[in-house]
């Protein structure tokens, strides 16, 4: 990659240069990147594999020029819409009293949604959908891409 095509990701980890990316981690995301991109279950299933808090995958995808796609929530990554979440018709209460207790700072973290969607055994991206339908962001993403 480029420094210009890595800049705008880069430039998010100021304190870190690509040179310093994880050797391992480098060599899993050069054998699971198609076209410069990596697909966010990919991302996670290179944290389980590697033993890495998905936010290190995320922060050398950054480093690397690497752009995270196909987020799980459906919230960024899929062309040429970008977000690809519809606000749910209805929430029902229980997931909505859920949704309003994960809260932080008038925001659901992805990691919380995600433990929403596997308490009431429905997708994260169900979980999404309810967000949208309630206004709500979600907001930190695991991986760092938001």
């Amino acid at each position: 990659m480029t420094e210009k095509a890595r800049k705008p990701f880069a430039s998010k980890h100021s304190h870190r240069s690509p040179e310093q990316v994880d050797p391992a981690i480098r060599a899993a995301l050069a054998h699971n990147t198609e076209k410069g991109e990596l697909a966010c279950a990919v991302a996670f299933r290179l944290a389980d594999e590697l033993q890495q808090p998905p936010a290190a995958i995320g922060e050398a995808a950054d480093l690397l020029g690497i752009r995270l796609v196909k987020c799980q929530m459906g919230l960024f990554g899929y062309a040429p819409e970008k977000k690809i979440v519809q606000a749910a018709a209805t929430v029902d209460p229980g997931l909505k009293d859920a949704i309003l207790r994960g809260l932080e700072n008038d925001r659901l973290p992805c990691r919380e949604a995600w433990h929403i969607a596997k308490a009431f055994s429905m997708s994260r991206m169900g979980v999404s959908a309810a967000c949208e339908a309630l206004a709500i962001k979600i907001r930190p993403c695991q991986l760092g891409a938001f």
